[in-house]
């Protein structure tokens, strides 16, 4: 039951989740373990993917166990999912423009003998730089990645690899077992710095060293966050009343 698809499974996976989802996710959320046990999150994106539970059920679960400020990390890790459901309701522009740049952008590297050489490397997890080699064999082989790896491959595949970042999120799109137009699209957005204006997320050796207990290394990443440019946003859509 690593990524549980039924409402039987996912709520049996919420029960065995619950008693962790307070002091004990707040402190290891973001260890990544590379053998890909990932006990210390809760798995159930892909469940929450296709509203086999909802955010609102794995939030009353988990606040009946925890305080809400020991469960104050995970409550808000589930929000940034509503948060991107959100913002891209009242944009919804962004995904049609993000398919449209992903399929220009793959014709613009293959279009480069390089960068189509690097572009394949990249997917099959043939970089060199180990972490992120690790991570796209493990992205291939099950469908899934922690988040917190989502977002060191995202970082170095915009900032270090300088590969496209709409490529780069139809990549994470087309083999997530959990693909999820909003938080996908946007969080690969965030990495690059589009999504908040002068913010980017810039990958860390050292950190990554830590966060994966000295077993992945990742030499010779970007030193500067060199953000794409971008045209402005659409405008965004009325709330509706």
């Amino acid at each position: 039951m690593r990524h549980p698809l039924t409402r039987a499974a996912a709520l049996e996976r919420l029960a065995q989740f619950v008693p962790l989802a307070g002091h004990d996710y707040a402190q290891r959320r973001n260890l990544v373990d590379p053998d890909g046990a990932h006990d210390d999150v809760s798995r159930l994106s892909a469940a929450l993917r296709r509203r086999v539970v909802s955010e609102v059920e794995v939030v009353r679960a988990v606040l009946a166990a925890h305080p809400y400020a020991e469960a104050e990390k995970f409550i808000a890790e589930v929000f940034w999912r509503t948060y991107w459901k959100g913002w891209l309701e009242q944009r919804p522009a962004i995904w049609p423009q993000a398919l449209a740049q992903a399929e220009a952008d793959r014709a613009m590297v293959e279009g480069d003998a390089a960068s189509a050489r690097l572009h394949r490397a990249a997917i099959a997890g043939e970089t060199g730089i180990e972490a992120f080699d690790h991570w796209a064999r493990e992205l291939a082989a099950t469908g899934y990645l922690h988040n917190w790896a989502r977002m060191q491959v995202a970082s170095i595949w915009v900032f270090t690899l300088r590969l496209p970042w709409a490529l780069g999120a139809q990549w994470f799109f087309e083999r997530l077992v959990d693909a999820d137009p909003a938080s996908n699209t946007l969080s690969w957005r965030w990495v690059a710095g589009l999504h908040t204006a002068g913010k980017a997320y810039l990958a860390d050796s050292g950190r990554i060293a830590t966060m994966t207990g000295g077993r992945l290394a990742a030499a010779g990443l970007a030193a500067e966050a060199l953000i794409p440019a971008e045209a402005p946003l659409p405008a965004r859509t009325p709330l509706r009343v």
